[in-house]
């Protein structure tokens, strides 16, 4: 049997930080209470003309070196966003010229839970025989679509893009995935204008329908029950159980909600991947940012088994397996 297998890694954060010191001075906040209920202490932020899609291909062209895989060998570009550079062409269409790819390319919108959305879709094809090389990146531009005098969620998104190459092995790699959705949530996280439903007009954007909405605490409510529940599914699907867990990377979402994640699965804090402290919530590049940072940090060993979960707006929600199977470098 063929499986899909991540080969190379990469990731891209944007040079500008904006600390909690910096949004004291934006809005009606703290950093004492920012970082008690978020954990998070700063976020990266793009450049004025830097777009999804710059920030994609950076990831995207650091993978592609990290596996040693020559460009035109990339059968398939699947980026993972919900702030593409425009409605259309696709972030990914731009990003594939910008590394110099020729092959087919696609955004796949799960929001936060994109990037696991894109790795099954990813790992199904290489399953299947009708590709042996994909690209997946995840990326966002949180910022163009945060209100910054919200204080209830603009302390809470960054910007940033990660990637993984997956190619064909006769090891596993990518166990199991499990997906949800549930469009009856769509109100507790969304951006309201600017689509089909509701197009972009001066009244709207005088009331700030541009921007992202949020319900805090039901989808606090829905991650802690929620994302337990499809971790385990995949454990299941995958013939493993939470003991065979060496790493657990969620959505860095809150680090009240990864705190609670962990305790309902009964996995202990070491072995948790967090990097929402200089980073915030970068939506679908969060899960392979935190994958990289761990891999870079010399952590992530061979043989190891990764849960990556996530949740987002939708209502979406995942849960993939993996076994770590790059060698480190040398």
């Amino acid at each position: 049997m063929t499986y899909a297998a991540i080969i190379g890694i990469g990731s891209y954060l944007p040079e500008r930080r904006l600390t909690n010191a910096d949004l004291e001075c934006m809005v009606d906040t703290s950093d004492e209470w920012i970082l008690s209920r978020t954990g998070i202490a700063e976020r990266r932020i793009a450049a004025e003309g830097e777009a999804t899609s710059d920030m994609a291909a950076r990831a995207g062209t650091v993978a592609i070196q990290d596996a040693g895989v020559e460009p035109g060998k990339v059968d398939l570009l699947i980026v993972a966003t919900s702030t593409p550079d425009m409605l259309m062409p696709s972030a990914a269409a731009l990003a594939q010229a910008k590394m110099g790819l020729t092959c087919p390319a696609m955004d796949i919108n799960a929001a936060c839970t994109g990037f696991i959305y894109a790795l099954q879709l990813a790992a199904s094809t290489i399953e299947s025989g009708r590709a042996r090389t994909v690209l997946v990146i995840g990326a966002d531009t949180l910022s163009s679509i945060v209100d910054f005098t919200d204080r209830t969620t603009c302390v809470l998104f960054g910007d940033g893009a990660g990637a993984v190459v997956l190619r064909a092995s006769k090891d596993p790699g990518v166990l199991g995935v499990h997906l949800g959705a549930d469009g009856t949530g769509a109100d507790m996280l969304m951006v309201p204008a600017g689509g089909s439903a509701a197009p972009l007009t001066p009244e709207r954007m005088a009331a700030r329908e541009q921007f992202m909405v949020m319900n805090g605490n039901e989808v606090f409510k829905f991650a802690v029950r929620r994302i337990p529940q499809v971790t385990k599914q995949a454990l299941r699907e995958s013939h493993l159980g939470v003991e065979d867990v060496d790493w657990l990377v969620p959505h860095q979402a809150n680090q009240r909600i990864i705190d609670t994640i962990a305790d309902r699965l009964g996995i202990s804090h070491d072995h948790v991947v967090s990097t929402i402290r200089d980073t915030g919530n970068t939506s679908s590049a969060s899960i392979p940012l935190a994958i990289d940072a761990l891999y870079t940090a010399g952590r992530l060993r061979p043989g190891q088994t990764l849960a990556l979960v996530g949740f987002g707006a939708g209502l979406t929600w995942g849960a993939a397996i993996v076994r770590w199977t790059k060698e480190e470098d040398v």
